[in-house]
Order: C-alpha cells, then structure tokens, then sequence
C-alpha cells in the first residue's frame, strides 16, 4: 500500500504515469524478476508485481530513517557490493530461502543504475544461479524509467514509464539462463526507445 500511494503520488505531483505489456506473463508461483536499473522508480514498481517479493539491495539503504525502516519490513536480501563473492553467496541462500517461503525475488543483474543512454549494461550471474538451483524461471523485465525519473537528480520529467514484462524463462544452465534474460532485455529496451 505504501508504494503503490507513493507511485500514484508521483503520477499527480510529477505526471510520471505508466503503461505495462505482458502481465499476463507474470506466473502466481515464485519466480525470479530480473531488470535493467536506471532510477528508484522500478525499485518500488517492481514489488507490486507479484506479492510477496524480496529485493536485494544495498546493505545501507536499510539504515535510512523512517524509509529505511519501512522497506525491511519487505524482506529484502541485504547486501555489500564491495564483498562480491560474500554478496553472491547470500543472494543464493538467502534468495533461495525466500522462493520457498513463495516470494518472488527482485534481482538488478547490472548491480548499479545506467543512464538511458547507455542501453543495458553488464549483467552479473545472481539471477540465472539463484533460477537454476531453486528451478523457478526467470522473468525478464525491461522499462525506461531514466527517462522520466533521471537518476541522481531531483529532476522529473512527465510521460508515461513503458514496462514490458517477457515470458517465463526456464533451464538448468545459469549462465545460459542470464544471457538468455539480458538478450531478452536488451532487444526489449531497444524497442521502446
């Protein structure tokens, strides 16, 4: 509910609407969410999608006062980007955990944000390791959020966030599965810019 008033707060105060193509795609099991990053907007869309899920994020956002606080009660996986390999380890147990709990897990496979006009960056492996071992599939997802939520900024620009959500991507080979979820994602975004 807390997300859900503050992205229709933006939608009046800062006329950033969205439009969403594929929901149909979205399974009522638990599956992996793996998305290009770009601004905090599909930080919070994103846990609407499918109820519950668990996010990773940084380790420090949990820190912040009063939003902080709010988003622990969300179950994130709460991580070190500066400790790789720790991080990846815990992403798969505590991740795993999660998905038999019934979550969804929300993985950013670029790690950090990327301008729109970078495209999509670099994934890491988290989302194919964590869909392979717990055999759940991969839903890809593609938007361009930094175009109206500029990232770093306290600028907004009004339009509508284009979301496109691609079928269940399922297999036993994680680095196969992630290429298989950034191909997807990429050919997506280069549509909808």
């Amino acid at each position: 509910m807390w997300i859900l008033f503050i992205l229709k707060s933006l939608k009046v105060i800062c006329g950033i609407g969205w439009s969403v193509k594929g929901i149909e795609n979205v399974p009522n099991t638990p599956f992996v969410i793996a998305s290009n990053h770009q601004s905090p907007w599909e930080s919070f869309f994103l846990q609407t999608l499918f109820l519950p899920t668990s996010s990773i994020m940084k380790k420090e956002i949990l820190i912040i006062p009063f939003f902080g606080w709010a988003i622990s009660r969300l179950k994130p996986i709460s991580i070190n980007r500066k400790l790789k390999v720790k991080s990846l380890k815990k992403v798969i147990e505590v991740g795993g955990a999660r998905i038999k709990e019934g979550y969804a897990v929300l993985v950013f496979p670029e790690g950090t944000r990327k301008k729109p006009e970078d495209g999509i960056g670099k994934f890491g492996n988290s989302c194919g390791l964590l869909a392979s071992n717990e055999m759940v599939p991969i839903i890809p997802i593609c938007h361009n959020s930094g175009k109206y939520w500029i990232n770093r900024s306290f600028k907004k620009k009004s339009g509508s966030i284009d979301v496109v959500i691609g079928k269940p991507i399922f297999g036993s080979d994680a680095k196969k599965l992630t290429k298989e979820a950034r191909s997807w994602i990429e050919k997506e975004y280069f549509k909808i810019n």
